[in-house]
């Protein structure tokens, strides 16, 4: 399969979930704690990048609420359309993250909440080093994941197949640091989505600070 119809394969995945991936994953108290600890870093009126924004809520929702600017990427046309209805105060913009270009410390903190599960290992480091340079020096980001050691795994995720690559939650902090983040917190919690076909599953969610403050 050619990088091109890989990724457009990954679109097709959330296209066909939707809202759906929204009702399954919207009652994570770990993800609300996450948020939570990134409105406690930002000041007034701040820029934020939200990668992988899905329907936009809970994620752009909450900033937004808060009085953030915020800017959502998604691979998704579908998840872009119902975050533009569904989150009218922030911007979103379908793309891929990988092909996407940002300017050095354009944002006040980065959400990556995710998203990088579909990407190769090397894409995913490639993709935090360029989203750490995006983020002001003194500025937070927020990365989350499924914390197990598989690389290119099939799988069936809420009746979708995808292809998994993760690291254990050492190696993903290591990739953090390896990015020039601060790993500042982490909380690791056991989920399981409000699905039919869904089971319990472990996520990671990794608070940095860029360094250079």
């Amino acid at each position: 399969m050619s990088q091109q119809d890989d990724r457009a394969r990954q679109a097709a995945v959330f296209d066909a979930l939707g809202a759906e991936y929204e009702r399954a994953f919207a009652h994570s108290e770990a993800h609300q704690r996450s948020l939570k600890w990134l409105l406690g870093r930002l000041a007034p009126g701040s820029r934020v990048l939200d990668v992988g924004s899905g329907t936009g809520r809970p994620t752009a929702a909450v900033l937004t609420a808060a009085g953030h600017d915020v800017v959502g990427l998604d691979i998704s046309p579908v998840m872009v359309d119902l975050a533009t209805r569904q989150v009218p105060g922030a911007e979103f913009r379908c793309a891929d993250v990988r092909e996407a270009s940002f300017e050095d410390a354009s944002y006040d903190a980065v959400c990556v909440y995710f998203t990088l599960l579909q990407m190769p290992r090397r894409e995913q480091s490639d993709v935090v080093r360029r989203l750490t340079r995006a983020v002001k020096p003194g500025g937070s980001m927020a990365l989350a994941t499924v914390p197990v050691d598989v690389e290119e795994a099939e799988g069936v995720f809420m009746g979708q197949p995808v292809r998994v690559t993760s690291f254990a939650a050492s190696a993903f902090a290591d990739l953090a640091l390896g990015a020039g983040l601060t790993v500042v917190s982490q909380e690791e919690a056991l989920f399981t989505p409000a699905h039919a076909q869904a089971t319990p599953e472990p996520h990671l969610f990794v608070h940095c600070r860029r360094t250079g403050d």
